[in-house]
C-alpha cells in the first residue's frame, strides 16, 4: 500500500503534552487520496528522533514524509522553508544532551529547502480559514533537527520522495499555563495537517502527469 509517514514529538520543555503529536495520532491509519496515512511519534532527543524517523522511512518507503512539531508562541500553522545544519539549544532535550553551536551532519550542506509546496499549503489552509504562514526558520531545536535530517537522507536517495516540516501552536490546556500565548484548537490542527498532506499528493500527481520535476 502506498504510504504517506507523519510524525510528531513526545512532550518536552516541561509540557504534561506535545500538540504535535495530539493531533498526529488522530490521522494514522487515515486515507487521503489513495495513501495510507502512518503516524509515528519521535523522541525529543537530538540523535534518536533521527534514529527512529530513518528506521520508519525504511520499514514504511513512504513516498510523503511530514514531521509535525511545537512551536509555543507561535499563532498559526508555520510551514517550515528551510533546515540548517546546526544544533544549538537552549534547554536540554529528553536525555539531558544539550548541543551548543554543533553540526547535525559534520560536513553536510549548510541548508536544505523542503521539498514540499509550501505556498499552495499555507494557500489552500487560509482558503479554509485558519491562519498560516511560511516560517523561515525552523529553530535550532529538535524541531529542525529532524528537518534537516529528513531532507539529508532524502538528498542521498535517488527517488522523489517529498519532505518537510511543518510547526503547530499550543493547544488551548497548554496555553492557560502560557499567560498571553496563543493556541489552536486540535481538531483545526488535524485539518490543517489533512490539507496539507492533501495538497502536497494532488501537487506530486498533477507534475508526473505533466512530466515535471518533483522539487
Amino acid at each position: 500500500m502506498r504510504t504517506v509517514l507523519i510524525t510528531a514529538f513526545e512532550p518536552f520543555g516541561g509540557e504534561q503534552i506535545n500538540p504535535s503529536w495530539e493531533a498526529v495520532r488522530q490521522l494514522h491509519e487515515r486515507m487521503l487520496c489513495g495513501f495510507q496515512v502512518v503516524a509515528k511519534e519521535l523522541p525529543c532527543a537530538f540523535g534518536d528522533a533521527l534514529t527512529t524517523l530513518y528506521a520508519e522511512m525504511e520499514a514504511l518507503q513512504p513516498e510523503l514524509i511530514i514531521a509535525v512539531g511545537q512551536a509555543g508562541g507561535r499563532a498559526d500553522i508555520s510551514v517550515e522553508r528551510v533546515g540548517i545544519n546546526i544544533n544549538d539549544a537552549r534547554i536540554p532535550d529528553n536525555n539531558g544532551n544539550q548541543p551548543i553551536d554543533e553540526p547535525i551532519i559534520p560536513g553536510g550542506p549548510a541548508a536544505y529547502f523542503s521539498t514540499l509546496p509550501i505556498k499552495a499549503i499555507v494557500e489552500g489552509i487560509r482558503e479554509a480559514n485558519i491562519p498560516a504562514s511560511v516560517s523561515q526558520t525552523a529553530g535550532t531545536y529538535v524541531c529542525n533537527h529532524v528537518m534537516y535530517g529528513l531532507l539529508h537522507r532524502l538528498a542521498q536517495q535517488d527517488n522523489k520522495v517529498r519532505g518537510g516540516f511543518i510547526h503547530i501552536p499550543y493547544l488551548p490546556q497548554q496555553a492557560i499555563h502560557h499567560p498571553g500565548a496563543p493556541s489552536m484548537a486540535a481538531q483545526t490542527v488535524i485539518l490543517a495537517l489533512e490539507m496539507a498532506i492533501t495538497i502536497a499528493l494532488r501537487t506530486e500527481q498533477d507534475l508526473r502527469l505533466v512530466g515535471g520535476a518533483t522539487h
